[in-house]
């Protein structure tokens, strides 16, 4: 073993009582509940949405815009941002309609009293049933999109909190973790390649939510866009993989979803909140920046 810290031997009863370290030591805690008062923000449309332009919250996006993009109105929807790195997530209004503390985070307020969705893949499947659209109702069909659906929500952890944590976050390098969560990355690659290599979508012929939820983590990776790891984890022998990420990344309504809520990379790819579709030309964050000049 290389560049390892000395050996440690676990404590009979663990203690929080010092910092983890890491990019993330300053918001992980082993509690729950918020720490601060902060009511959310309402807009006008029936969906509310609070989240991020992480993987997680990406999912969720594209949808929304795939069913405005296939004329389900209905789906019309504001989207506020939630700085997990400053804590948002913590603030006693977003507990209270996600008690994990994780982004994202629905409320449907079409009906006469509003509901509270949270988890990416149960927000997924609420919105693909409410609009009938994006989930087969034939029951081999819609069982093959679930499962690939929920197959994401178990292998995505080993990629972004295994893989992606140890070779890109931890405060130093751990052989042993690396190598472990590179070979289950991997083999998840492969899982994905050869499926993709007798199916034109995940699921089958049709486009669905389980491309929606795979696309974000697995399609980011094998462009090189994440972690870094690109030539380290020798993305590019996934073709199948490649294949279908360049055809989803193609579409308007990706494109558009994979916008909002987000705050790094080219601003002219920021859209920081979304409330109407008209935002998308007027308050990316290049044309604020330009506004201000």
């Amino acid at each position: 073993m290389t560049d390892q810290k000395e050996a440690y031997t676990p404590p009979a009863i663990w203690a929080w009582n010092k910092e983890s370290g890491g990019r993330f030591a300053a918001i992980n805690r082993p509690i729950a509940g918020p720490t601060h008062d902060k009511e959310l923000p309402i807009g006008r449309h029936p969906l509310q949405l609070y989240s991020l332009g992480t993987p997680n919250g990406v999912k969720v996006t594209v949808l929304l815009e795939e069913l405005l993009a296939a004329g389900h109105t209905g789906a019309e929807y504001d989207a506020w941002l939630i700085n997990i790195g400053a804590g948002d997530q913590f603030g006693s209004g977003f507990v209270s309609l996600n008690p994990n503390s994780k982004i994202p985070a629905l409320c449907d307020r079409s009906g006469p009293e509003p509901i509270r969705v949270f988890e990416s893949a149960a927000i997924l499947v609420y919105l693909a049933e409410k609009f009938g659209a994006f989930l087969p109702t034939d029951p081999a069909k819609r069982a093959e999109a679930l499962s690939w659906l929920f197959w994401v929500q178990g292998s995505a952890p080993y990629l972004g909190g295994g893989f992606g944590h140890f070779y890109a976050y931890a405060p130093f390098k751990i052989e042993y973790a690396i190598d472990r969560f590179a070979m289950e990355t991997k083999r998840q690659l492969d899982v994905l390649n050869r499926r993709l290599g007798e199916s034109e979508y995940i699921a089958g012929a049709d486009y669905t939510i389980a491309d929606m939820a795979i696309w974000p983590w697995y399609g980011a990776l094998v462009k090189g866009l994440v972690y870094e790891a690109g030539e380290f984890l020798q993305v590019h022998e996934y073709t199948n993989v490649i294949r279908w990420t360049d055809q989803i990344g193609a579409r308007p309504a990706v494109k558009r979803g994979r916008m909002v809520n987000r705050v790094s990379g080219e601003p002219s790819s920021q859209l920081h909140e979304r409330h109407e579709a008209s935002d998308f030309d007027t308050k990316t964050a290049d044309k604020i920046a330009a506004a201000k000049a």
